[in-house]
C-alpha cells in the first residue's frame, strides 16, 4: 500500500502527464494494482469486457486502456520496480493487443457492410499488419510512434459486391485501423501511426498485395529498406510464411555482404548531417553515441552475415548483441559496454517522454526538468547526470567507430602512379622497382591488363569503383613480400575470382588487415591462393586473426549441430552449411600451418578429426531424410581406411570408406544400402558451396563389384576366408570413424583378431613384395627426381614394411596390431628386436622428413612430391636398409 502511494507520487512528480491523469482520475489505479506488470492477457480481458459495439466505443476503450497502462508502467518504472525489459515488453504488448483487437472488430464490421474479401480460390483474406522499427523488435518506447506496413495476400473481389476489389477493401480497412489508433479525442490517442516505411513511402498505396511487394523489392528496394526490414514482424493475418519468403532474400543476401557497411555508413552520415543541420546534438537517439548507433552496430552484422547465418535473423537489439558476442563477432567487453549504454539511454529516453507524454529524445532545457531527469536517473544533480551520460555515449562512439570508421586506407604515391596509365613508362617502372618488384614491366603489364580485362569491364559500376580503389593497395601490400611479383600475380587471381561479388571487394577495402593477411598467405603458398580463389567466402575468416586458434572440435561440433537444426526443413541449406564449415575449418588450419603453429602430424590429426565430425553429421542427415527408415538411430558404422584410418589426412585427401551394419530387421539391408548411397552422394556432390570430400569405396569386400554395405558378420567371414593379403594390409590402418559406437567396438575387436592370426612369413613376404611391385609399376617416374612417395626408398616402402611387420608378428606381439601410426610402430618394432637398432628410429625419422617435404610441396602447388635425389640420400638409404632387412633376411 505504501509502495503504491509512493510510486504514484513519484510518477506525478516526474511526469506532468501522470499528474494530469491522476488529478482527473485519482482512482484510475486501485491500491495493489501496481504490484505486478500489466500483462498482455489483462489488457485483452479489459478490452473484451468493454464489448465495443461500434467504432466510437472501440476508440474510447482503446484510449482508456492506454491511459491505464501508461500511468501503471510509469509508476513501476520510476519506482524502480520495472526493469527496462518490462517497460519495453509492456508497451509493445499494448500496441500488439490494440492493433489485433481493433483490426478484428473493424474487419468484422467492414465485412458485414460490404462483404468479405476473397482470394481466387474463394478463401477469406486477412490483412497482415507488419510492425517495423522498435515495435517489430518488441522494444517500443513509452511514447513512440508505431511504424506499420499493410500487406494483403492477393488480388481478388468482395464476395457480395461485384466490382469491388480486395485492394479497395484493405485500403478502407487500413484507414479505419489507423484512425482507431492515431486520431486524438477527449480520451487522448492510442499510438501515433507512421506508414512512411511502406513501399514508395507517402506516395505509395496504403495497402499492397504480396505480389506488389515482391515486384517492389525486385525493382525498387533500397539499401536503407533492407536495414528497416531487419526488424519487420507480422502481427496479424495468416500468410506470414509467404511474406517471409519474400522478405528474407531481400534483407539477407545469400553470400556475406560487406557492402552493407558502406550502405549503413552512408545512412548514418545522412542522419548525422540532419542532426547538425537541426542543431540537435543533444538528441540521445540520433546524436553521437546515441541509441541509433547501437542499433546500427547490431544490424550491420545482421545484414552482412544473416543470409549465411540464420541465428542472426533476430529482432531485439540486446539479443543481437548477445548473439554477436557469443559467436565471437564482437568482444565480450564491447557487448557489456553497449548493453550498459543501451539500458541507460533507453531508460533516459523513457524519462524524457514521461514528462509530457511526447515522443522526444532531446535533453530538457528548463532547469526544473533537468532536475527531474537527474533525480529520476539516480544522479545527485544535472552535471553529475551529464557525466554519466557522456561516459555511455563515449563508449558507444568508440565501439561504433571500431566497426564503421574507415581503417587507414592510405597507400603510397608510388603504387598509385605505377597504375596510372597517364604516368610515363619510365617513371611507372621506376616506382615499381622502388617498391621491390623484380620485373617491373611485367608487373605493370599484368596490372593494366587486369584492369582492362573483360571480366572487370562487366563489373557493376560500384564494383569497378571499388576495384579502382583496391588495385593500388594490392600493389602496395604485395610489395611488402620477398616474392612481390608472385604475390601480386596471386592477389590478382583472388580478386579475379571475387570480382562478380562486389561485397568481397568491399570487405578488402573495409578491412586492410584482411587484405594484408591474404597477401601473407598467398605469398607463402600457391595452394592457399587456389583454395581462396575457389572459396572466396573464406576471406571473412581473415578479418579477425584472433579467431584463428587451434580448434576445439567438441565445441565446434555442438555449434554445427545447432546451426543445422536452424536449417531444419531446408536440406540443401544444411548441406551447404556442412561444406562451408569444412572449408572454413580447413582454411583456419591452413592459416595456422603457414604461420608455423602446427606440425604436419598435428595438422593431420585435426584434418582427420574434421572429417570424422562431418561424417557423423552426414550420417545423421542422410538417415533423417530416408523415408523408409525403420528405427530412430541406425545400427550402422562408417569405417575409415588409408589416410583417414591412420590419421594422416592432408588438405585434399580422398576418404577411403567402407560401411557396415548389424541389424536383424527385414528392411535393414535395403535401408542401409540406401543410406550408404545417400551419404556417398552428399560427400561427392559439388555445388556452388564446393565439395565435402571425394570418396573411394573400393576397399569394401569384393571391391567395386561387391555390396556397398556389408553386415558385420558377413564382413568377418570375408576377412577370415576370402580376403587377399593386401586387404589385410589395408586393415592395419582401418578405424571406426562414425556411427553406432557398439558396432564400432565390434569392428575393432574383429580387426585385431584378423591381424593377430598366425601367418607363414614366406608366402606373406612374397605377397607384400608382389603388391609393392605392382604399385611401383602403376606410378612410373620418368624424371631424374626422387618421388618421395612412390619410388624405392620412399614413403610406400616404409608403409609396406610396417604392414608386413604387423601381419607377420602381430600374433606374438599384440601391441603391433594397435593403429598407432607408422612412426610409433617402427619404434615399437625396434624395441621388440624385430628391427635392428637404430634402423627403426632412423626409418621413422625418414618417414617424418618425407611427410614434411611432401606437405611443403603440396602447399607450393606441386602436383608430384619429387625432389633432387641428393636432398634425401641418407633417408633413402635408411629406408632401403629397412626394406632389405624385412624382406630379404
Amino acid at each position: 500500500m505504501n509502495d503504491h502511494a509512493a510510486w504514484l507520487e513519484r510518477a506525478a512528480r516526474h511526469s506532468r502527464y501522470a499528474q494530469r491523469v491522476l488529478t482527473r482520475e485519482p482512482a484510475l489505479l486501485p491500491p495493489g494494482s501496481l504490484g505486478e506488470p500489466y500483462h498482455r492477457d489483462r489488457m485483452l480481458e479489459e478490452l473484451t469486457a468493454s464489448a465495443p459495439a461500434d467504432e466510437p466505443a472501440l476508440w474510447r476503450a482503446l484510449r482508456q486502456l492506454r491511459t491505464r497502462v501508461m500511468v501503471h508502467i510509469m509508476a513501476r518504472d520510476l519506482g524502480n520496480a520495472a526493469p527496462l525489459r518490462e517497460v519495453m515488453d509492456t508497451v509493445s504488448a499494448l500496441a500488439e493487443v490494440a492493433i489485433g483487437f481493433a483490426l478484428d472488430r473493424i474487419d468484422g464490421w467492414l465485412a458485414a457492410q460490404v462483404g468479405e474479401p476473397l482470394d481466387e480460390a474463394g478463401r477469406r483474406q486477412r490483412l497482415m499488419v507488419i510492425a517495423m522499427g522498435k515495435l517489430g523488435g518488441g522494444e517500443l518506447n513509452v511514447s513512440s510512434d508505431i511504424d506499420l506496413i499493410f500487406v494483403y495476400p492477393e488480388a481478388g473481389e468482395i464476395a457480395s459486391a461485384r466490382g469491388t476489389s480486395a485492394h479497395e477493401y484493405f485500403l478502407r480497412l487500413g484507414k479505419r485501423l489507423i484512425a482507431a489508433l492515431n486520431e486524438p479525442t477527449g480520451d487522448g490517442f492510442v499510438f501515433r501511426v507512421d506508414m512512411r516505411l511502406r513501399p514508395h513511402g507517402d506516395s505509395g498505396p496504403l495497402a499492397i498485395s504480396l505480389e506488389m511487394l515482391e515486384a517492389y523489392f525486385t525493382a525498387h528496394g533500397r539499401a536503407w529498406e533492407r536495414h528497416a526490414w531487419v526488424k519487420a514482424r507480422v502481427l496479424t493475418g495468416d500468410r506470414e510464411a509467404d511474406l517471409q519468403a519474400l522478405v528474407t532474400p531481400f534483407v539477407y543476401r545469400r553470400h556475406l555482404d560487406f557492402g552493407a557497411i558502406e550502405a549503413m555508413r552512408e545512412l548514418h552520415a545522412r542522419i548525422a548531417a540532419e542532426v547538425r543541420r537541426r542543431d540537435i546534438a543533444d538528441n540521445i537517439k540520433l546524436g553521437p553515441g546515441g541509441i541509433r548507433e547501437i542499433e546500427f552496430l547490431a544490424q550491420v552484422f545482421q545484414l552482412i552475415r544473416g543470409g549465411h547465418e540464420p541465428w542472426l535473423r533476430i529482432r531485439p537489439t540486446l539479443a543481437t548483441l548477445g548473439a554477436l558476442a557469443e559467436r565471437g563477432l564482437i568482444p565480450n567487453d564491447a557487448r557489456q559496454s553497449l548493453e550498459a549504454a543501451y539500458h541507460f539511454l533507453r531508460q533516459l529516453e523513457h524519462r524524457l517522454q514521461y514528462l509530457d507524454d511526447l515522443q522526444t529524445q532531446e535533453l530538457p532545457r528548463q532547469p526544473e526538468d533537468r532536475d527531474r531527469i537527474a533525480e529520476s536517473m539516480g544522479a545527485d544533480d544535472y552535471p553529475a547526470f551529464l557525466l554519466l551520460l557522456q561516459g555511455h555515449r563515449d563508449a558507444v562512439s568508440r565501439q561504433f567507430d571500431a566497426i564503421f570508421a574507415r581503417e587507414s586506407r592510405a597507400t603510397s604515391d608510388a603504387a598509385v602512379a605505377a597504375l596510372d596509365e597517364a604516368t610515363e613508362e619510365p617513371a611507372a617502372l621506376a616506382a615499381l622497382a622502388g617498391l621491390g618488384f623484380t620485373d617491373p614491366p611485367e608487373a605493370r603489364r599484368k596490372a593494366l591488363a587486369f584492369r582492362a580485362s573483360s571480366r572487370v569491364q562487366r563489373m557493376s559500376e560500384t564494383g569497378r569503383s571499388r576495384l579502382e580503389q583496391l588495385l593500388p593497395r594490392i600493389v602496395r601490400v604485395a610489395s611488402g613480400h620477398a616474392n612481390a611479383d608472385e604475390t601480386l600475380d596471386r592477389l590478382f587471381r583472388i580478386v579475379d575470382s571475387i570480382g562478380r561479388r562486389d561485397s568481397y571487394l568491399a570487405l578488402l577495402l573495409e578491412y586492410p588487415r584482411a587484405l594484408a593477411a591474404v597477401a601473407g598467405l598467398v605469398s607463402l603458398s600457391p595452394w592457399a591462393c587456389d583454395y581462396l580463389a575457389r572459396y572466396p567466402m573464406l576471406l571473412d575468416e581473415l578479418i579477425d586473426r584472433s579467431q584463428l586458434a587451434v580448434p576445439d572440435w567438441k565445441t565446434l561440433d555442438a555449434d554445427l549441430g545447432r546451426a543445422l537444426l536452424q536449417d531444419d526443413g531446408n536440406f540443401e541449406a544444411q548441406l551447404d552449411r556442412l561444406r562451408h564449415f569444412k572449408h572454413a575449418q580447413t582454411f583456419r588450419l591452413l592459416a595456422l600451418d603457414l604461420a608455423g603453429s602446427l606440425t604436419v602430424e598435428h595438422l593431420s590429426d585435426h584434418l582427420t578429426d574434421l572429417a570424422g565430425l562431418l561424417l557423423g553429421h552426414v550420417l545423421r542427415l542422410a538417415w533423417q531424410r530416408l523415408p523408409s527408415r525403420h528405427r530412430d538411430v541406425p545400427l550402422f558404422a562408417v569405417i575409415g581406411y588409408g589416410k583417414l584410418g591412420s590419421k594422416e589426412l592432408g588438405y585434399e585427401s580422398d576418404l577411403d570408406l567402407i560401411f557396415l551394419y548389424e541389424d536383424d530387421a527385414p528392411e535393414a539391408s535395403e535401408n542401409y544400402a540406401r543410406l550408404a548411397q545417400r551419404m556417398n552422394g552428399i560427400l561427392n556432390s559439388r555445388t556452388g558451396a564446393g565439395l565435402l570430400y571425394d570418396t573411394d569405396l573400393r576397399l569394401r569386400p569384393d571391391g567395386a563389384s561387391g555390396l556397398l554395405v556389408s553386415r558385420l558378420s558377413a564382413f568377418a567371414d570375408y576377412q577370415k576366408a576370402h580376403a587377399w593379403t593386401w586387404e589385410h594390409q589395408a586393415l592395419t590402418r582401418a578405424r571406426f570413424v562414425a556411427g553406432d559406437p557398439a558396432l564400432g567396438s565390434s569392428f575393432e575387436k574383429l580387426r585385431i583378431k584378423i591381424l593377430r592370426q598366425q601367418r607363414d612369413p614366406g608366402p606373406l613376404r612374397q605377397d607384400v613384395s608382389e603388391m609393392r611391385r605392382r604399385m611401383l609399376e602403376a606410378h612410373p617416374n620418368d624424371t631424374p627426381l626422387f618421388d618421395l612417395k612412390h619410388d624405392p626408398g620412399g614413403i610406400v616402402d616404409i608403409e609396406f614394411a610396417v604392414q608386413y611387420l604387423v601381419l607377420a608378428h602381430g600374433c606374438r606381439h599384440p601391441a603391433l596390431t594397435e593403429n598407432a601410426g607408422n612412426i610409433a610402430l617402427l619404434q615399437l618394432a625396434e624395441s621388440l628386436g624385430l628391427v635392428d637398432r637404430p634402423l627403426g628410429g632412423t626409418a621413422a625419422d625418414a618417414y617424418r622428413s618425407y611427410r614434411r617435404r611432401q606437405h611443403a610441396l603440396r602447399l607450393a602447388g606441386d602436383r608430384y612430391a619429387r625432389v633432387p635425389p641428393e636432398d634425401f640420400a641418407d633417408e633413402r638409404a635408411a629406408v632401403s636398409s629397412l626394406w632389405r632387412l624385412v624382406f630379404y633376411n
